[in-house]
């Protein structure tokens, strides 16, 4: 038997309150892709730091082949042939692509100058393989976040790699960037490298992976070979229940017209876009990357100015110049960056929460401190919100606890119209079932929801109806009766033949 690139065994974290690990033990063997899954907040990420030398565990040991090694930091695990390609970008957006790539690596001339030739000519090579659009001198902060994440890729092809992990890779890319991203895989499969991959997207888990191991509440759960499980058994390990992954067949009673658009244009991003959403519906808005969906959302929300068209609320037309009256004519929008757009970070998560409507919590001068605690307290349970208590910085929380944040903190302003864009992009099963469950429950209590999302299963299981977008326009409105996966991707792809509104 070879030995494994690496291994943890009994490995455990201890932080104020919270036991992260409790005695995992987790291995990868060369030439293998290794899927490690489990819920936000069951010990993953922290399982990976403890890899890379960013936490110490209080327990356990790292063994590399026969030795056993201890990570002192980033930089000695990287040294040691270790590499991460992180879900939240860690770029210098100032610095160019290459500079970024080889960023403390920059290969030198006489006196310390740096040979700018040769960092082009080796970061190009790399981009080459990676079939990318732009080049080494290009800014990074002028690439869209996609390509930006194609950049974190690049840099596992830079060293010598004995491990490469991969976490949450494919959360920004397009199907193409997605099938590149698989082949750069397989080609680092082949050279004997080790592979983690740390996803909550099951269809790329059982399309590139050799096992899977899981995590729950931060203790070990298990091992499957992909070929001998399926999602059903892996769900199950990961949450301890059942899913219902059915589509969408709900029939409760629709009410008025909530939100009409009519002929709306926006430049070269959208033309002539029709659609209405009524009380107790859920519309799911599907497409490719591009195709207008999230710059509707933006205007509708006053981001961005229409060029033409109309916007209606409850019949009446409205004109809507910016977020501030957005929300007050009734409009949330939950954006699909959570980071950039959704949260301040560095604030707790009561604060984050309570944000938008702080005035209409003042008791005199002050915030009413209490009021502010209760709706926290509201939907943290609601949506299970792991964290120790409202005081926890929310730049501290899981990706997926994140974008709950962002989903409560719209939810406590009961607006008329909830505008959702990728409502569960980095959040594990379990926990998009439950939102899947709670936009159902929102539209059944009278809201009118409009889902953007590019998980075809998801605005298959939420939706009353789809509206399928091509390149600015939409190609055909499906009610959850007639769609089928056929005819919803020949209409995302221009293929839709007639444009039924």
């Amino acid at each position: 038997m070879t030995d494994p690139v690496l291994r943890l065994q009994d490995i455990v974290k201890t932080f104020p309150g919270v036991r992260a690990l409790d005695g995992v033990s987790f291995s990868v063997m060369p030439g293998e892709v290794h899927a490690l899954m489990g819920e936000n907040g069951a010990g993953k990420s922290t399982l990976m730091k403890v890899l890379g030398g960013i936490y110490q565990p209080d327990g356990g040991d790292i063994y590399m082949g026969d030795w056993k090694v201890v990570m002192s930091g980033p930089l000695e695990a990287k040294a040691k042939g270790i590499v991460f390609i992180h879900q939240e970008l860690s770029l210098a957006e100032e610095l160019s692509v290459a500079e970024n790539i080889y960023l403390g690596e920059l290969p030198r001339k006489s006196f310390g100058r740096v040979d700018w030739g040769k960092l082009a000519d080796k970061t190009n090579a790399i981009l080459e393989k990676l079939n990318v659009g732009f080049d080494a001198r290009t800014r990074v902060g002028d690439l869209s976040i996609a390509n930006q994440q194609m950049v974190e890729i690049a840099r596992a092809l830079t060293v010598d790699a004995k491990a490469v992990i991969f976490d949450e890779p494919t959360a920004s890319l397009t199907d193409a960037e997605k099938s590149v991203l698989f082949d750069v895989i397989a080609d680092l499969k082949k050279d004997g490298v080790g592979i983690v991959y740390i996803s909550h997207r099951m269809e790329e888990i059982f399309k590139i992976t050799d096992r899977i191991s899981i995590l729950r509440d931060g203790q070990y759960q298990g091992t499957l070979a992909t070929v001998e499980t399926n999602e059903e058994a892996v769900t199950q390990l990961m949450i301890g229940r059942k899913l219902d992954l059915s589509r969408n067949a709900s029939h409760h009673k629709l009410g008025d017209v909530a939100l009409e658009v009519r002929g709306l244009s926006c430049g070269k991003l959208y033309r002539d876009v029709s659609f209405e959403v009524r009380r107790g519906e859920v519309v799911g808005f599907y497409g490719l990357v591009g195709a207008g969906r999230t710059e509707i959302a933006e205007t509708l929300f006053g981001l961005r100015g229409p060029s033409a068209g109309q916007i209606l609320l409850d019949g009446e037309e409205v004109s809507i110049a910016s977020p501030a009256e957005a929300i007050a004519r009734g409009i949330s929008l939950v954006p699909e960056d959570r980071k950039g757009q959704g949260l301040i970070l560095g604030m707790n998560c009561r604060d984050n929460m309570t944000l938008p409507q702080v005035d209409d919590l003042k008791a005199g001068p002050f915030v009413a401190e209490g009021a502010e605690v209760a709706i926290f307290d509201k939907y943290r349970d609601q949506l299970d919100i792991r964290t120790p208590n409202w005081k926890s910085r929310v730049g501290n929380l899981s990706g997926g606890n994140q974008q709950k944040i962002v989903i409560g903190k719209w939810l406590s302003m009961h607006p008329k119209v909830l505008i959702v864009d990728e409502p569960t992009r980095g959040i594990d099963v379990g926990s998009k079932s439950e939102i899947h469950k709670l936009l159902r429950e929102l539209a059944s209590q009278g809201y009118a929801v409009m889902v953007i999302s590019s998980e075809m299963p998801e605005v298959l299981h939420v939706s009353d109806r789809i509206v399928a977008m091509y390149s600015g326009c939409i190609m055909r409105t499906f009610t959850s009766e007639e769609v089928t996966e056929d005819n919803l991707i020949q209409a995302i792809s221009g293929l839709g033949g007639d444009r039924a509104a």
